[in-house]
């Protein structure tokens, strides 16, 4: 089941959602086909869950908004950015486990 804290970006809200953010972001691009994607989705939404409050955790469908994607040069899916300030702190590409994701994390908050 997913959390209702895991937010939608997209390419139309993407600057307001995620770059002028006064918290950090995480922000998972994926598609509905990508089997990772799939694998990675309960730990986005535990993270959304965990970390609710210090940061916003959202996902881009790239292929309903491939602007942004491209924009961050996101070649594999699932790819995550950790975004703070409008800038990118990191990022990690793959079905990485979620103590991976939480170091990414840990480098903004």
């Amino acid at each position: 089941m997913a959390s209702e804290k895991v937010l939608t970006f997209t390419d139309d809200n993407f600057e307001a959602a995620v770059l002028q953010s006064d918290v950090p972001v995480l922000v998972d691009f994926w598609a509905t086909w990508c089997a990772p994607c799939k694998a990675i989705a309960p730990l986005i939404d535990t993270i959304a869950d965990e970390y609710d409050g210090k940061i916003k955790v959202g996902k881009v469908n790239v292929d309903d908004n491939p602007g942004t994607p491209g924009k961050y040069g996101v070649r594999g899916i699932p790819t995550v950015i950790l975004i703070k300030d409008g800038k990118v702190v990191d990022q990690v590409v793959g079905a990485v486990p979620k103590a991976q994701l939480e170091a990414l994390i840990k480098k903004a908050v």
